[in-house]
C-alpha cells in the first residue's frame, strides 16, 4: 500500500478534479428540475432567488450540440457576385450584361466568381482595369485584388455573424466555413425562426439621405403619371375597389369630375399611388396590393427618364396605416447619395420613448460622424431626412436644430423585440455583401430529447454487455477492468465540461467506441499476463511483465487512431468534429484508466491477495 501511495493520491486528486468539473452539471440538472416542478409566482422567486447559482452552473456545465438540445442549423452562401458589383466603377450596360452571363455561369459551374468574371471580361476582349483598380491595372493585378476582397468579406461576414448570434444570446453556437463561400451556422435552443432568419440575412445598409420638397417631389410624380398615361397606362384592375373604400363616385380633378376608371386611364400613377398634400406632405400613399404595380412602373426605361439622376423613390419599412384591414404603405422621394452611412455608428441601444411610450433605437456616432452629423442637420432645418435601414425607410423626422453629439434615434419599430434585434444588427455592423439563407433545419426539443434518451441506453447497454462480458471471462480483472470504464466515463465528461466542449449524438458514439478501446488495451494485457503466469512467474512479476510487454503495441494503436482523430477534427465538420473530440479525450482518458488506474488496483491487490483470476 505504502509503495502505491503516490499512485493513489494521483487518482484521487485526478477523480476528485474530474467530480469538480461535473458537479456544475448535476446542479444545473437538479436546478432545472426544480424550476421545472414550480409554476406563476413560485416559479419566477425560484428564479429570482437562485439567479445566479442558475447563471454560473449553466455557465460550467457540459455543453450539449444541436441534435441533443434542439435548435437550428443554417447554411449561409456570401453573394460574392454582389460584391464585385458593388466594387465596380463606371457601370454601363456593357458591365451589366457580363455580370448577367458571370452569374447565369456562377449557378452551373464550381468555379469561383472571380475567375468567372475574368473569363468573362477578356471573351469580350475588355481589360478588367476599365472598371477596377487604375486604367494601368493588369488583369493580373485586377483578379488578386477582387479575389482579397472576396476572401475578406466572407471571413468578415464570419466575425459578423458570431458577434450577432453572441449579442442575440445564443449559448454554444458553432459558426464555421464551409467551402469557398458559405457558412454553416448551429444555434442550439432556438426556435424562432423569423427572427434568427432576419438577425443572420440582414446587411445593416444604415443611410441618411435628404427628402425631396413637397413641391419638387409632387412634380416628379406628376411626370411619372403623365409618362405612363402617355404609354397607355398601367394595370389598374383593382383600382375602383381602392376608391371605392372611400364612399366616392367621381373624383374632383382639375379636368372635371371623373369616374374612377377614367381616373385611373388618365392618372394611372395617382391612381394608385395616392398624395395628400394636407395629410401626407411630400408622400404617396399606396395600398400593399399595388405596391409590385407601382414598382414595376418605376423601373420601366420611360419613366426613369422623367425622374432626375440624382433622386430616387424609397417604401416605408412598414405600413403608414391599416384602414379596414388594408395595409398602405408610403413612397418616398429622396437624393440618391446618402448625406452619412451607418459605418459611423459605434452603439445603438433599443429602449421606449418615454414621450410616446414608443419602442426606439438610439444611435450614438463617432467624432468624424458627430461632426459631419452636426454640420448636415444645421444645414438643413426644417427639412426632412430619412433614416433609411437595408434600402427601406424607418423614420422620416424634420431637423427642428442642430444636433451636437452625434446622436439619433430610429422609430417605426412595432415592438422592443424587433428593436433589440436591430440594435444587435447595427452594433455588430453591416455585411459587406448580401447573405442568403440556402439551407435551414430545425430541430425540436422533443426529438432532442429523445436524442439523449437513445443515446445514453446504447450507450448503457453498450458499457453493461462489456462489462457482463469482461466479469463472466476474466472474472476478478474483469471487474477491476468494468471499474477502470467508469473513470473512463468520467474523465472524458469531466474535460469536455472543463473546456466548455460540446457533447453530441456523434460525440456519445465516440465515448462508446472509447470504450471498446480502453477493453481492449486491458484484454491485451491480461492476455499477455496469462502468458507471463503459464511460464511459473508470480502474480507481481506475471503484472509487471505483462503491463510492460504489452504497453508498446497499446501506445501504438493508440496513437494512429489519436492521429486520425485530428485529422477529422480538422478537416471534417459539425458532426464529425464531435465525434473526433470525444474519440481523442477518451483515448488519452482510457490510456490513463485502462493502463494506470488498473495496474495500481491490481499492485493493491497483489499485497493483499496472492491469488487474482485473470480468466
Amino acid at each position: 500500500m505504502r509503495k502505491n501511495r503516490n499512485k493513489i493520491i494521483l487518482i484521487a486528486i485526478t477523480v476528485g478534479l474530474a467530480l469538480y468539473f461535473l458537479y456544475p452539471t448535476y446542479k444545473d440538472y437538479e436546478l432545472h428540475k426544480s424550476l421545472s416542478q414550480l409554476q406563476g409566482e413560485d416559479s419566477l422567486q425560484f428564479a429570482e432567488q437562485n439567479e445566479a447559482e442558475i447563471r454560473d452552473s449553466r455557465l460550467r456545465r457540459i455543453k450539449l450540440g444541436l441534435d441533443l438540445k434542439g435548435g437550428m442549423r443554417v447554411v449561409l452562401e456570401v453573394n460574392v457576385l454582389k460584391l464585385l458589383e458593388d466594387l465596380a466603377k463606371n457601370k454601363n450596360e456593357e458591365f451589366s450584361k457580363i455580370m448577367k452571363e458571370v452569374r447565369d455561369e456562377s449557378a452551373r459551374s464550381d468555379e469561383s466568381a472571380v475567375i468567372l468574371l475574368r473569363k468573362n471580361f477578356e471573351s469580350s476582349q475588355i481589360r478588367l482595369s476599365q472598371y477596377y483598380l487604375t486604367l494601368r491595372a493588369s488583369n493580373d493585378e485586377v483578379t488578386s485584388f477582387l479575389e482579397d476582397e472576396s476572401q475578406e468579406a466572407i471571413d468578415r461576414a464570419i466575425e459578423i455573424v458570431r458577434n450577432r448570434v453572441d449579442q442575440y444570446g445564443v449559448s454554444e453556437p458553432s459558426i464555421q466555413k464551409l467551402g469557398g463561400t458559405r457558412i454553416i451556422v448551429e444555434l442550439p435552443g432556438v426556435s424562432k425562426e423569423a427572427e434568427v432568419r432576419q438577425l443572420l440575412q440582414g446587411t445593416a445598409l444604415l443611410e441618411f439621405k435628404l427628402l425631396k420638397d413637397e413641391e419638387l417631389t409632387y412634380k416628379v410624380m406628376e411626370s411619372v403619371d403623365n409618362a405612363l398615361a402617355a404609354a397607355g397606362g398601367i394595370d389598374t384592375t383593382d383600382t375602383a375597389a381602392t376608391f371605392a373604400s372611400t364612399d366616392t363616385t367621381t373624383i374632383a380633378t382639375p379636368e372635371g369630375e371623373l369616374t374612377p376608371e377614367e381616373f385611373a386611364q388618365k392618372h394611372p400613377f395617382f391612381a394608385i399611388a395616392l398624395v395628400n398634400p394636407q395629410q401626407f406632405p411630400g408622400e404617396a400613399i399606396v395600398a400593399e396590393e399595388n405596391k409590385v404595380k407601382v414598382r414595376r412602373a418605376l423601373e420601366r426605361k420611360d419613366v426613369k427618364k422623367v425622374i432626375p439622376k440624382d433622386m430616387e423613390f424609397v417604401w416605408s419599412a412598414k405600413p403608414r396605416f391599416v384602414d379596414d384591414g388594408k395595409k398602405f404603405f408610403t413612397l418616398y422621394l429622396v437624393k440618391k447619395s446618402p448625406e452619412l452611412t451607418g459605418g459611423v455608428i459605434v452603439n445603438a441601444r433599443a429602449t421606449i420613448d418615454p414621450n410616446y411610450n414608443q419602442p426606439i433605437v438610439t444611435m450614438e456616432m463617432n467624432s468624424q460622424g458627430a461632426r459631419e452629423w452636426a454640420r448636415i442637420t444645421g444645414a438643413n432645418i426644417n427639412k426632412r431626412i430619412a433614416i433609411i435601414l437595408d434600402n427601406a425607410v424607418f423614420s422620416a423626422p424634420v431637423v427642428r436644430n442642430k444636433i451636437i453629439g452625434g446622436n439619433s434615434q430610429i422609430e417605426g419599430m412595432d415592438d422592443l423585440a424587433e428593436a433589440r434585434l436591430l440594435e444587435i444588427v447595427l452594433k455588430a455592423g453591416a455585411l459587406p455583401a448580401p447573405v442568403q439563407i440556402v439551407e435551414q433545419r430545425s430541430v425540436g426539443p422533443s426529438l432532442g430529447e429523445d436524442s439523449i434518451r437513445s443515446g445514453l441506453f446504447s450507450a448503457g447497454l453498450a458499457a453493461l454487455l462489456t462489462v457482463v462480458f469482461m466479469i463472466a471471462y476474466y472474472r476478478t480483472s474483469g471487474a477491476v477492468a468494468s471499474t477502470a470504464l467508469i473513470f473512463c466515463v468520467l474523465f472524458i465528461l469531466a474535460v469536455l465540461a472543463a473546456f466548455h466542449g460540446t457533447l453530441t449524438l456523434p460525440g456519445i458514439a465516440g465515448i462508446i467506441l472509447t470504450l471498446a478501446i480502453a477493453v481492449d488495451a486491458n484484454v491485451l494485457i491480461f492476455e499477455r499476463i496469462r502468458e507471463e503466469m503459464a511460464t511459473g512467474k508470480t502474480l507481481r512479476a506475471a503484472i509487471d511483465a505483462g503491463y510492460s510487454k504489452a504497453f508498446t503495441a497499446i501506445f501504438d494503436s493508440n496513437l494512429t487512431t489519436f492521429i486520425t482523430g485530428i485529422i477529422l477534427y480538422q478537416f471534417g465538420s459539425g458532426p464529425v468534429q464531435g465525434f473526433a473530440l470525444t474519440l481523442m479525450i477518451g483515448i488519452a482518458a482510457s490510456m490513463f484508466s485502462a493502463i494506470f488506474i488498473t495496474r495500481t488496483i491490481f499492485e493493491v491487490l497483489a499485497e493483499k491477495y496472492p491469488a487474482i483470476s485473470f480468466g
